[in-house]
């Protein structure tokens, strides 16, 4: 095999396909070799066949024209908080007051904090005891270690009670 012939070869595993989004074409693009521009060439996409499997011919339609003011708003991702949580249980505790965007924003911080501190330690546990599972014991060793006193407690009840709750249906 020749230098060419290999390089040939070479250039076309390496070469990048990318998909026009306006058009209905394939471009491929092959990286430049050392005395040489980059060069594109455009291939055109294969045409979808309009049978169906019973044979018979199936009607295409045709792409409907964009108007001005036709165009869709940029669907955006939805971003995981704890802020309908953090809400709910001031509701229970103080009816009355309610929360800046700075403070719940704060308060999720501190929530993805303490949930990682103690995800972290678990982990530990995990690994020190030479296991390969999880489980709610970890978690809640993790907790007695992690928070103070009285608030261990009252969040190893809670996190008791949730456990019940989901095993009982």
């Amino acid at each position: 095999m020749s230098l060419s012939s290999s390089h040939t070869i070479l250039a076309s595993i390496q070469s990048i396909f990318v998909r026009n989004s306006q058009s209905d074409h394939f471009e491929v693009i092959y990286p430049p070799t050392a005395n040489q521009n980059q060069t594109t060439y455009t291939k055109m996409a294969p045409a979808k066949s309009p049978k169906t499997t019973d044979g018979a011919k199936k009607t295409v339609k045709t792409p409907k024209v964009k108007k001005a003011g036709d165009e869709k708003k940029k669907a955006r991702r939805r971003q995981e908080t704890f802020a309908l949580y953090i809400y709910k249980v001031l509701r229970q505790v103080h009816p009355e007051i309610g929360i800046s965007r700075k403070a719940m924003n704060i308060m999720n911080s501190f929530i993805n904090d303490t949930f990682d501190r103690i995800a972290l330690e678990a982990s530990k546990l995990v690994r020190f005891n030479k296991r390969r599972t999880l489980s709610s014991r970890e978690v809640q060793t993790a907790v007695k270690l992690l928070l103070p006193g009285e608030l261990a407690r009252h969040a190893i009840s809670e996190g008791t009670k949730a456990v019940t709750k989901y095993t009982n249906g």
